[in-house]
């Protein structure tokens, strides 16, 4: 555990000082280029019937009347982007529970096709919402990838983590999901591991309905533990132990593995398709909706997380951007750096046109490193993942995610005109 505790002191370390931004003094978003590599567009639905208490990401508790305003809000939020000039090739929607209001939802996608060139949607939902009504909706507005939160099949942790008498039995789960098999290009489930109640027989047990059911796709997050979460978390379910978490994930490769192909750290696929960490297949994204994050041209930003606020500027035509940093040459690297190798490689000649110089310069720290730890192989033009090193990843990614989970709350609190 000596590297992994290394890495993740490493990682907090860095996240403290990337993750400082500063309020937007320009609430304008970079100019559209020509050149532009493909970009996607990211849609945030912060609207969930509870909230699960692990859970950091910006959502309140649905109210309908506030959550078709914030629909409208969102649909001027797109068609302010087609006026800047932009276009994207795919459609990520998180939340959240995008299909709340699966009307509004079916509208908002019906006019970002209408408006950009996607070419693929990917949605996610939860499991008491696979319904014929909700799949129709997705299936004919054209979504080829549905993720349905499921974090585990056993009862009695869907109990503890409060989701039982939510979404049901894993059985039930099991049910809607085999129903939904087959509808759209891949079915995703998202699951977690290292829960502090969780045992390895519970996380075989899981493995092996993912096998069986034979999903497309399965995404296994370790818990991200936020400082929002920690005390809901240590209340409810005990305190986190990162000692197994390696165990837990060595257990989860070994069994997916026969079955499925590592397309992330964390990912498994059966095919070629769509990840949720779109930020591995697109170097540069819009975040839209409040709470959402955007990265183009270098400059990294965040919108408002105060959704009346965010409704507000809207109405008035303002694009809702709350926190702007624009990353060095260096941050870029870095960036680029953990992204594309926790998609297992990365391509050196393509990072280096990037930095216009040697990679090296910028990343020789960080090379040498997971080189001497066995993490990372060189193989022509690229640097690839070891076996070892997928695990690496794991910390980085579980890192990062909560350093940003850590300034998603300093936004809430910091960077809005009052609490949601």
């Amino acid at each position: 555990m000596l590297i992994e505790n290394f890495i993740t002191c490493f990682a907090r370390k860095k996240n403290s000082t990337y993750l400082q931004f500063s309020p937007a003094t320009s609430l304008s978003i970079p100019i559209s280029k020509e050149d532009h590599a493909p970009l996607l567009l990211y849609l945030h639905v912060p609207f969930c019937e509870e909230l699960c208490p692990y859970c950091s990401f910006n959502r309140v508790v649905f109210k309908e009347a506030l959550a078709r305003e914030y629909f409208a809000a969102l649909r001027k939020e797109i068609n302010l982007y087609k006026k800047q000039g932009y276009n994207f090739q795919s459609l990520y929607v998180g939340g959240g529970t995008p299909t709340i209001l699966i009307d509004e939802l079916g509208h908002t996608l019906k006019l970002i096709k209408e408006l950009y060139g996607v070419a693929e949607i990917s949605v996610e939902t939860n499991p008491n919402h696979l319904n014929e009504k909700n799949i129709k909706v997705l299936k004919n507005v054209g979504v080829n990838r549905l993720s349905v939160g499921v974090q585990s099949f056993d009862d009695d942790l869907l109990k503890a983590i409060e989701r039982y008498h939510k979404y049901g039995s894993g059985q039930d789960i099991v049910a809607r999901l085999r129903h939904t098999q087959g509808v759209f290009d891949t079915l995703n489930v998202d699951m977690i591991f290292n829960f502090p109640m969780q045992t390895i027989a519970m996380l075989e047990k899981d493995l092996s309905t993912i096998i069986e059911l034979g999903v497309d796709q399965a995404t296994y997050y370790p818990l991200m533990v936020s400082a929002s979460t920690q005390n809901a978390i240590k209340k409810k379910l005990g305190q986190v132990d990162y000692k197994q978490e390696k165990t837990f994930y060595k257990k989860i490769t070994q069994m997916l593995s026969p079955h499925y192909q590592a397309s992330t750290a964390w990912c498994f696929s059966k095919n070629n398709t769509m990840i949720d960490e779109y930020v591995v297949n697109f170097e540069e994204y819009a975040g839209l909706g409040s709470g959402s994050f955007g990265y183009l041209d270098g400059c990294v930003y965040a919108n408002t997380f105060d959704i009346q606020e965010y409704i507000n500027r809207l109405n008035n035509g303002i694009l809702p951007i709350a926190a702007k940093k624009d990353f060095s040459i260096k941050e870029r690297a870095r960036y680029d750096f953990l992204m594309k190798l926790f998609g297992l490689k990365l391509d050196l000649k393509q990072l280096g046109k990037k930095t216009k110089g040697s990679v090296y310069y910028y990343l020789w720290p960080e090379i040498l490193f997971f080189l001497i730890a066995g993490g990372l192989k060189k193989r022509g033009k690229e640097l690839v993942l070891t076996k070892r090193g997928q695990y690496y990843w794991v910390v980085m990614m579980r890192e990062f995610f909560i350093g940003v989970n850590n300034f998603r709350d300093f936004c809430r609190f910091n960077l809005n005109p009052k609490k949601n």
